[in-house]
């Protein structure tokens, strides 16, 4: 009974991840779900490679077709959130309006802006779809023949190139927390940077620890 009143009380948000190909958005949302899953919260994760395969397979990849796509997402969030469940989209969502224009639907939104620059998104690419867009064999693609437009106000951003997966999921967390929208959910500490964990190290080494 206290875990279904906690669940009551816990309001729906909808937490878009948005970022070039390769920024980190399905690492970072699966994390963040996984953590409020064993939290005993409500969520739903919509990964935008899974919504093309099921929701929106037979939209294309021009301006409108992604549109569509991005309103159709939103509208699901925009479901869940009303219902109490942290929805989370992980989607290019290259174009501001539209994800303003979801804002607007849902109300209760998070926007999540995955920083990461172009070369280190390259580097992670698995699939080689940044080379063959630059080779053009792959038309309109993301951040090569086709524009992103970056948030102005995110609640949030990540710089992907620079923190881990598990601490970029940690200060979302932190955020959600800070922002009310988490609270029955054991938030983890904040980890040490790198810079304080080689300062720990040295310090140690002084006191003959290490």
């Amino acid at each position: 009974m206290a875990d279904a009143k906690r669940q009551a009380d816990s309001p729906g948000v909808t937490l878009w991840f948005t970022g070039l190909p390769c920024s980190g958005k399905s690492t970072i949302s699966q994390l963040v779900y996984q953590h409020l899953r064993q939290a005993g919260r409500k969520v739903e994760l919509l990964d935008g490679d899974q919504v093309r395969q099921h929701l929106t397979k037979g939209l294309g990849f021009s301006k409108e077709g992604r549109d569509e796509n991005i309103r159709r997402i939103g509208y699901v969030c925009h479901l869940l959130t009303r219902n109490g469940v942290v929805a989370i989209a992980a989607a290019i969502s290259p174009y501001r309006a539209v994800r303003d224009e979801v804002r607007r639907l849902i109300g209760s939104f998070v926007e999540i802006y995955l920083d990461c620059p172009v070369e280190v998104c390259m580097q992670r690419d698995v699939k080689g779809m940044y080379k063959k867009a630059l080779a053009g064999e792959l038309q309109g693609f993301t951040g090569v023949s086709d524009p992103y437009e970056p948030p102005l106000h995110p609640e949030l951003t990540l710089h992907t190139d620079k923190e881990p997966a598990e601490a970029c999921a940690a200060r979302l967390l932190r955020r959600l927390a800070e922002m009310g929208y988490l609270p029955s959910v054991r938030v983890p500490p904040e980890p040490y940077t790198p810079e304080e964990e080689a300062a720990i190290r040295r310090r140690l080494e002084q006191l003959g620890y290490l």
